[in-house]
């Protein structure tokens, strides 16, 4: 069969034909245990049957209209949205890259009104908010960045988690009105952000006036065992984005804005086609409405420390691992040296993961893995990780 597809993917040789749970079945009919979630997607696992009915009714009744009008689910998505988040306002997209992309824009046009035409935004290292151009920009990863030129400026990068760099960074850059960063690096490495430095950092932006912006695109919708991954440091950012386990699988993204940041849109500065239809939105309140049901907050943080304690224990003492950390089911498994063959490896064992950063093992499953498959993820996995150390020594 000739493939018309673009080769914009280096796919793995495997794709599937249906799911149940934490696990997916092969093309070939062989079980695999899903350790990645769609890369954090599917948080309610693959065919929920709740999830799977309300998609299905919704079908039956409208997908789409037009955001020339009133669209009563994404209303009902966006009170939510804000209800559990603290914030006051959502723009709804189809995409992360889409929410990161309005919050730069956001970010922008909230300098301007302030009289500043070219307002800047302190980016992190080792940041992945997207490959659109502005996102690309505000991302920090060179090799994604080869052949396109020239990209849009205005992005004062910064290493993650130094509160020194910030203060330099402001004293050289009257023009900065935001800071956009993740609170857990997902693509960077599974880095996560402390608390006092998150504190400061919006303690900071407060007293320059500045936005606060925080990307929870891999990291919102209870993935850390909170909904957002903010709300362990116990503050509220003027704007976060989502995406990503959102919609459970169903394309939408979201941009939120609270206090200076809510408002500063209206009507002709940003919109979308297809953001925020009946369809994607009712699979978002189902989400929501399911993970409140099944506690799957406090589970995902309960699976989150049981797989980093499985492969902290079985892994200890193994030279070549340097850290395994992570919050929730956001967990990171950091070796010494470059490992992406791990990912055929375990591929070949039934177990689906993904490796980023070149040497971070990363476990992103589906919030709804129970004990049991917990327990057989980083038990079949550490092993592993031991012999491919030891052969590659």
């Amino acid at each position: 069969m000739t493939d018309h597809l673009m080769k914009t993917y280096a796919r793995q040789p495997i794709a599937f034909t249906h799911g149940d749970g934490a696990w997916m079945w092969s093309t070939d009919g062989k079980k695999y245990l899903d350790g990645l979630s769609g890369i954090a997607v599917n948080g309610l696992g693959h065919n929920h049957p709740k999830l799977v009915k309300a998609i299905a009714e919704q079908a039956g009744k409208l997908i789409h209209t037009s955001n020339l009008y009133g669209v009563v689910e994404q209303s009902k998505l966006a009170d939510r949205l804000c209800e559990i988040s603290g914030m006051d306002e959502a723009f709804f997209c189809n995409s992360g890259a889409e929410a990161n992309e309005a919050a730069i824009k956001l970010a922008k046009y909230y300098g301007h009104k302030k009289g500043i035409e070219n307002a800047k935004i302190i980016v992190m290292e080792r940041a992945w908010h997207g490959r659109t151009l502005a996102t690309l920009a505000a991302t920090d990863s060179p090799k994604a960045k080869v052949g396109f030129g020239e990209l849009p400026g205005g992005f004062v990068r910064v290493p993650y988690k130094n509160f020194a760099a910030i203060e330099q960074a402001a004293d050289e850059n009257p023009e900065i009105q935001a800071v956009l960063l993740e609170v857990l690096q997902g693509e960077g490495g599974i880095n996560v952000a402390d608390t006092e430095y998150l504190q400061a950092l919006r303690k900071l932006c407060t007293a320059k006036g500045w936005l606060l912006m925080i990307d929870e695109v891999q990291s919102g919708i209870g993935r850390t065992g909170k909904w957002f991954g903010y709300q362990h440091a116990g503050i509220q950012p003027d704007v976060i984005t989502l995406a990503k386990g959102l919609g459970s699988g169903v394309p939408i993204g979201a941009c939120l804005a609270w206090g200076p940041a809510a408002g500063v849109f209206t009507p002709g500065t940003h919109g979308t086609t297809f953001g925020g239809g009946p369809l994607v939105s009712v699979a978002a309140l189902a989400t929501i409405q399911i993970m409140e049901e099944e506690g799957l907050l406090a589970h995902s943080e309960q699976m989150g420390q049981l797989i980093r304690a499985v492969l902290s224990r079985e892994l200890a003492g193994i030279a070549g691992v340097k850290d395994i950390r992570g919050r929730g089911l956001m967990v990171g498994v950091e070796l010494w040296k470059p490992c992406a063959e791990l990912v055929a490896i375990a591929r070949d064992k039934g177990l689906i993961i993904n490796v980023t950063r070149d040497n971070v093992v990363r476990l992103l499953p589906p919030l709804v893995i129970k004990k049991e498959e917990a327990e057989t993820l980083a038990m079949e996995l550490a092993p592993l990780i031991k012999a491919f150390l030891e052969q590659s020594a």
